[in-house]
């Protein structure tokens, strides 16, 4: 029986799957041959020693006076010779050995004990990637499917990268090794699946927490992060140690770090900013690299006016308005931009008239933002429940300042052109 302990060891060992599992399955077989052999009449008890790996079958008989049926009973003077103690309507368990089961009996064992290790494997390899869930994988491009990407993780594991988790701009080449955030892994009837992403804003935040060690030990936080997939990402820090700069930390020596979390999200531009508890200079530092004269929180909390010089208002927009898009989504506030300009021409009593009249604000709730026409830093601090407001609504407000600011911009940029000449 040493034999059986050895392999199951080595069982262990190569497919990850326990030895008590495997054991705890074979006890299962024997029973199922016992009452393959003998009927479901028969009660059947099998033990397996953890150690020894010696394994014994024991029926359980009746003590009875006249045997009627010799496979669930037994006479007294059977019984008293295995202990003279026994008495009429006993139990007497009585061992059975494996070469007493039948060829189809040793056939259902030995099914059952092959599909127990098919199930064991199973388990390992889910129980490995449940750990995984929420972190980044390295995965080997196999080919591509219809719908999607086919990818390697390890020897017994492939998942699909489906279309709308790939970046867009990327082509991939079968042996082509890439980072993935594992999203979920959720069991199905075929066993379980794992959910890949390139296009998730936490693959970022992975990236760097595994590049920048201030992250890893938690000396540089990071806030939030904004992220168009294959084009740019906005990341947010803080420091939590005023002698320890936040933004250079991500940066690296010469750009080292964050360049090669740029090369694994196939040169995706990222830009790093610092995150500040006052959401004017937060919603500042989010518009870079665009210069802006200024902020003015909304009554509402959930807004903010941004003036920014005339030449510095298609910067400020970004192509397609993407960089204020990406802005709104990173501060969690809907981000009106206009030119000085623009802002020089506003009435900015009906503004924010009109903006208390779209979100149907009372009185009270203006006075909690507000103390004698101050700003109160203590309630606007940037939360989770913002980011959750603004993912829903940024989109949408940076799309509006886009068009709305769309032919003011090109005359900015002309103004601006003219301005380069003359010099």
């Amino acid at each position: 029986m040493q034999e059986i302990i050895e392999a199951l060891n080595q069982l262990e060992k190569e497919k990850g799957i326990p030895k008590d599992f495997i054991m705890e399955a074979i006890e299962k077989s024997l029973n199922s041959a016992c009452e393959k052999d003998f009927g479901k009449d028969i009660e059947c008890s099998v033990q397996m020693d953890r150690e020894t790996g010696e394994i014994k079958v024991f029926a359980r008989k009746i003590v009875v006076e006249e045997v009627y049926d010799s496979r669930t009973e037994m006479s007294l003077e059977d019984a008293r010779k295995i202990d003279p103690n026994y008495e009429i309507d006993d139990e007497v368990p009585v061992e059975i050995t494996t070469r007493d089961f039948g060829r189809r009996a040793a056939q259902k064992a030995r099914g059952i004990i092959v599909q127990a290790i098919k199930e064991g494997e199973r388990d390992a390899v889910y129980s490995h990637f449940v750990q995984k869930e929420k972190d980044i994988i390295t995965g080997v491009v196999q080919r591509y499917v219809t719908n999607g990407l086919s990818v390697s993780l390890d020897e017994r594991t492939d998942t699909i990268l489906t279309d709308k988790e790939m970046i867009p701009t990327e082509y991939y080449r079968r042996g082509d090794r890439i980072k993935l955030y594992v999203v979920e892994v959720k069991k199905n009837q075929k066993g379980f699946r794992i959910v890949v992403s390139r296009t998730h804003p936490d693959l970022v935040k992975r990236l760097f927490e595994r590049e920048v060690t201030e992250i890893a030990d938690g000396v540089v936080e990071i806030k939030s992060i904004s992220r168009e997939a294959g084009s740019r990402s906005k990341i947010a820090v803080w420091s939590n140690d005023e002698n320890v700069d936040a933004v250079g930390s991500c940066v690296g020596l010469n750009g080292a770090r964050v360049n090669a979390i740029v090369d694994d999200l196939g040169g995706e531009k990222i830009d790093i900013i610092e995150w500040n508890p006052d959401p004017a200079i937060f919603i500042e530092h989010a518009l870079s690299p665009s210069k802006v004269v200024s902020v003015t929180i909304g009554p509402d909390g959930k807004s903010a006016l941004v003036i920014v010089p005339d030449y510095q208002l298609s910067l400020a927009i970004g192509k397609e308005g993407q960089n204020a898009r990406l802005a709104a989504k990173l501060t969690g506030f809907k981000i009106d931009i206009k030119s000085e300009t623009q802002a020089a021409d506003m009435d900015m009593d009906a503004y924010y008239d009109e903006l208390l009249a779209k979100s149907d604000l009372r009185e009270e709730y203006y006075d909690e933002y507000y103390e004698d026409g101050e700003y109160s830093e203590e309630e606007g601090e940037y939360s989770e429940e913002d980011a959750e407001y603004a993912e829903e609504a940024a989109e949408d407000t940076a799309d509006d300042t886009a068009e709305e600011t769309a032919e003011d911009s090109e005359a900015a940029e002309d103004v601006a052109e003219g301005s380069g000449d003359s010099e």
